[in-house]
């Protein structure tokens, strides 16, 4: 079952506040999310409606934190259903060059694509075992040497391009998706951050303003990470890559997908 997707329209004066408030924010500053409604919201998300800020947070962690887990093996069937090419079946989208490539193309050698870590393993010590380190939510294909150039950085904005780049940059330490996925990427980092609290053996893992963050359980920069959510909403893949995770794989749903003003809500 697809989620309906419902914007609820703003008052006028809350509107006319927000434009007044806009015209003296600065360039980059994005307009928070609009509110919206799911058909989960009756049952899946029935005990975090109505909640704000650390209720919010804790209420979504519970919801989420019932789930099947996968191998790490298991990762490479899944992902060629949950980023499958909606223009051709045989392949699989890159998350940040954003280029197509065949699903028999999995592995490690250069010209390969290989299973991407968005919340990098290091921050936190996911490692590979089942738990967070093989959570489909936020693991996509990318190609082999892209996947090295990102490594464990924090993500935030600058940087330079490089090969097979697809609008993506990187400095010395810190990543720049692609424009398409940066809310992909935000909501996903997020998603983590609710989901693995420290209470079942793995990291608390926290998002926090800064890069560099090394082996530390946190992965930055979040202010950053708040204006990709709303700069770049959920689109068709993004939605269906959910759908898919919850329907045949995990059985949890990313929220912020779904509820992308909880972003704001919560931090």
């Amino acid at each position: 079952m697809t989620a309906t997707r419902i914007r609820r329209l703003k008052p006028l004066a809350l509107a006319t506040a927000a434009l007044l408030a806009g015209l003296a924010a600065p360039a980059l500053t994005a307009t928070p999310a609009a509110a919206t409604t799911t058909a989960y919201d009756s049952t899946y998300y029935r005990n975090a409606l109505g909640k704000t800020g650390a209720s919010l947070k804790s209420s979504l962690h519970t919801i989420i934190s019932s789930q099947s887990k996968l191998s790490y093996s298991a990762l490479w069937e899944a992902l060629k259903v949950t980023d499958q090419d909606p223009g051709n079946s045989g392949n699989v989208i890159l998350l940040y060059s954003g280029k197509s490539r065949s699903k028999s193309l999995n592995g490690g050698d250069v010209g390969d694509w290989n299973r991407e870590h968005v919340w990098a393993i290091s921050h936190g010590d996911l490692t590979t075992s089942t738990g967070p380190g093989t959570d489909l939510h936020h693991i996509r294909p990318e190609d082999v040497t892209v996947n090295s150039i990102r490594g464990n950085k924090d993500f935030d904005e600058g940087g330079s391009s490089f090969t097979n780049s697809g609008g993506s940059l990187t400095d010395s330490d810190s990543f720049e998706p692609r424009d398409a996925v940066k809310g992909d990427v935000a909501r996903m980092i997020l998603y983590m951050a609710v989901r693995y609290e420290g209470d079942d053996a793995w990291a608390d893992l926290e998002p926090n303003d800064r890069v560099g963050n090394g082996s530390t359980p946190c992965l930055g920069r979040l202010s950053v990470l708040k204006q990709w959510n709303e700069q770049d909403p959920p689109d068709a893949f993004e939605e269906r890559r959910n759908q898919v995770i919850y329907d045949t794989y995990q059985h949890n749903r990313n929220p912020f997908i779904d509820h992308p003003e909880w972003v704001e809500a919560i931090w």
